[in-house]
């Protein structure tokens, strides 16, 4: 053996404890997978951006290692994620938290991507988003607000971050007692998944406190693993190393890739004048106040649920030719759901096109610092329309209560001519 890299001194003295003959070819190196992680931080607000992550919500992150006792294991009692999953959608409102998980590689490989994608379809119906193992991992966890993960590499990652971290499944047979790896594991907070889910998420954001272990023990060289490494190497071939500095391929900014939500979403409002507070979730709360609407999107899986939804969205470009554009799209939804009282073509990130049954069509737009799914802001405009509301001439501005903040969102002028025609 030429040479063995560790990342810390603590790894050396383990090393020299279990197999001292190899302790002469070690190397401190650092860590640069961490390294890349340290130099991107900059960059956060990007990657959060790219997932479609909105202003107030708090992106959770599932991650599992390949492991039979891993977060998403062989099956048994260690198998959470399966029933975890839609009771995450289902608790964790749409507008106010991004689900999104990372798979070790041998997970994908191991089922092939198909059936991993089978088996979490209902999850990804309702919001969830698979990140890249091997390209996007980093950036994910750099933009989450919470880690719910087990005693995989990369729940330390994102302790030694700073990141709140949740156990869901900790193995400890798996790991080296001695390992700062098993420590982390005995003393990170766990979580309880027959427990209210968004009370335990709470709860560990608002009392968050990094734990010293992961930051220590993660690297001893931070920031320098790519000339620490280039050292060694050069040396090896007994070569002179390059003038140059030693440098880590930066992390990429990786495509935008937002929420898809087909499944149905149950929306409680409270509507007071022009002030509209609004909550989405997959399922309605037992003893959830407010006003309740079913909101469908037209992908859904099951087409039933369309007949009894009282607004239908969709999402797309506004010059889709297969849809003949917002306005004959909202106008063919409503001929063909009687019962339906608003259809909203969403065309953008922040803008999206309305017809209401008895009022006519109108684009609504996010007025400035409001950022929220613009189907929130359709569901807003029909409980404010079912509580009595008129767009005057001029239109109007709502004021939308949500994701711990409020949206102004402006309510354009009703379209005139053959574009405001009921269906």
């Amino acid at each position: 053996m030429d040479g063995l890299v560790l990342s810390h001194p603590e790894q050396l003295e383990r090393l020299r404890r279990a197999c001292p003959e190899a302790v002469g070819a070690a190397v401190l190196a650092g860590d640069p997978c961490f390294d890349r992680m340290l130099a991107a931080r900059p960059y956060r607000e990007r990657f959060r951006r790219a997932l479609g992550v909105r202003r107030g919500q708090r992106l959770v992150v599932l991650n599992s290692t390949w492991n039979a006792e891993g977060f998403f294991g062989s099956g048994g009692g260690q198998d959470v994620l399966p029933s975890l999953l839609p009771r995450l959608a289902a608790e964790l409102p749409a507008d106010e938290y991004r689900l999104a998980a990372i798979l070790h590689p041998n997970i994908w490989y191991g089922h092939g991507p198909g059936q991993v994608r089978a088996w979490l379809d209902g999850a990804l119906r309702s919001g969830l988003t698979l990140i890249d193992p091997l390209h996007a991992w980093r950036q994910a966890l750099l933009a989450a607000d919470v880690v719910l993960g087990d005693f995989g590499a990369v729940s330390y990652y994102a302790a030694a971050l700073g990141t709140p971290v949740l156990l869901a499944a900790a193995a400890q047979d798996r790991l080296d007692p001695e390992a700062p790896l098993a420590a982390f594991v005995r003393d990170a907070p766990r979580l309880d998944p027959y427990g209210p889910l968004r009370e335990q998420v709470e709860k560990l954001s608002a009392g968050h406190r990094p734990l010293a272990g992961p930051a220590e023990f993660t690297t001893s060289a931070p920031g320098a693993s790519a000339a620490l490494l280039r050292r060694h190497f050069y040396t090896l071939m007994d070569l002179p190393e390059p003038e140059r500095p030693a440098l880590l391929e930066p992390l990429p900014l990786p495509p935008y890739d937002p929420p898809s939500r087909t499944s149905p979403q149950h929306v409680r409002t409270r509507v007071h004048g022009t002030d509209i507070t609004i909550e989405r979730s997959t399922e309605h709360p037992y003893g959830a106040g407010g006003t309740t609407h079913l909101a469908v999107h037209e992908d859904t899986l099951d087409p039933g649920s369309l007949e009894l939804a009282d607004v239908i969205t969709r999402d797309g470009p506004p010059d889709d030719p297969r849809l003949g554009g917002p306005e004959a799209w909202t106008a063919e939804v409503l001929r063909r759901h009687p019962r339906s009282a608003l259809a909203a073509y969403v065309t953008g990130p922040h803008t999206c096109t309305v017809r209401a049954r008895a009022h006519g069509v109108f684009r609504l737009l996010a007025g400035p610092g409001a950022d929220l799914d613009p189907a929130a802001y359709a569901s807003s405009l029909h409980a404010w329309l079912a509580a009595g509301g008129s767009v005057p001439e001029g239109g109007d501005v709502l004021r939308i209560h949500a994701a711990g903040g409020v949206h102004r969102v402006v309510v354009g002028p009703r379209l005139p001519g053959d574009l405001a025609a009921q269906p």
